[in-house]
């Protein structure tokens, strides 16, 4: 039997005509691939040429800074934690009264949680006693009239110690005794013969809210 050449023959033009598809396609692809990157560049360069500069992405120092993003955006929810606005009422009634205690509106606050006291106790004692320490001997920082006796007037190194010292002192000497209104610790603080100090503390106190 006579072998017939034509099928070797189509079979070897099949392959010249692939091997002349495949280095002619390649090329192209490749030439046009690089092309289309080029291209790219030069847009996304162009866009930042443009771009506002903004000083958390492009700081003036040269360097790039990318912050992340969260994953998820936080959302509003409907729970509101109120700030506590007691030191800035304490703040602004030692301010109002030109008091110079005013710096420690934050001190008085936390000391009065400390002892379980009104935050506005130990203001409104020493608005009654010194108006607030401006009638008292100079550099004693004591406001409040407390430890006056015979011989002289308590006094404190600082107003932080004058805090702590009468806010204490009102916890341990009065309200753990049973003083627990501003009439029942008028009896023992004040002098025997006053009669307004308690109507006084509570009228100031009443500033405060």
């Amino acid at each position: 039997m006579e072998t017939q050449p034509f099928p070797r023959s189509e079979s070897f033009w099949k392959k010249i005509v692939f091997i002349f598809v495949f280095f002619t396609i390649t090329p192209l692809t490749l030439f046009s691939s690089v092309v289309s990157l080029i291209a790219l560049s030069n847009s996304e360069l162009n866009i930042s040429k443009n771009e506002n500069t903004n000083l958390i992405e492009n700081p003036q120092t040269g360097i790039k800074v990318y912050a992340s993003l969260p994953e998820t955006f936080p959302s509003i929810s409907g729970e509101v934690v109120a700030a506590d606005a007691r030191p800035v009422v304490i703040h602004n009634y030692l301010k109002a009264n030109d008091s110079p205690l005013t710096p420690y509106a934050e001190t008085i606050v936390q000391t009065a949680d400390k002892y379980k006291l009104d935050y506005r106790l130990i203001t409104a004692i020493g608005q009654k006693e010194s108006g607030l320490g401006r009638a008292m001997p100079e550099g004693c920082n004591n406001a409040w009239g407390w430890g006056i006796h015979s011989e002289g007037t308590l006094c404190f190194d600082t107003w932080e110690e004058g805090i702590e010292v009468v806010s204490k002192g009102l916890k341990e000497f009065y309200v753990d005794l049973g003083y627990e209104t501003v009439e029942e610790i008028m009896s023992k603080y004040a002098h025997p013969d006053s009669t307004t100090w308690a109507e006084g503390v509570l009228q100031y106190m009443s500033q405060m809210e």
